[in-house]
C-alpha cells in the first residue's frame, strides 16, 4: 500500500496535513499527529502494515498490539478518504 499521488503532504510542527489536490473525490484536508504523520511518512513508499509496525516499534517503546491498531486506525482514516492506493 502507498499514499495516493493525488494528496500531498504537508508538516506543520507537531501536526501533518494531507490535503487532496483536487483531483479526488474528497475535498478537504486531514489532520494527524506524531503518530499519524509517522505512519504517513513510511507510506510515502510502498510497505506493508507489518513494516510500518516493524518500524514503529523500533522508533517508540510499543507493544506490538498497540502500534498495529494505531496502524490500522491511521490507514483505515486514509483509505476512506481514498488517499491510500493498494
Amino acid at each position: 500500500m502507498k499514499l495516493n499521488d493525488k494528496f500531498l503532504i504537508h508538516n506543520d510542527g507537531d501536526t501533518k496535513f494531507v490535503v487532496s489536490t483536487g483531483n479526488t473525490d474528497f475535498n478537504g484536508i486531514a489532520r494527524g499527529n506524531e503518530t499519524a504523520g509517522f505512519i504517513i511518512d513510511c507510506l510515502r513508499s510502498d510497505t506493508t502494515e507489518d513494516e510500518i509496525v516493524a518500524k514503529m516499534r523500533e522508533n517508540w517503546d510499543v507493544s506490538d498490539e498497540l502500534a498495529r491498531r494505531d496502524v490500522r486506525k491511521i490507514v483505515g482514516q486514509l483509505r476512506e478518504i481514498g488517499a491510500i492506493d493498494g
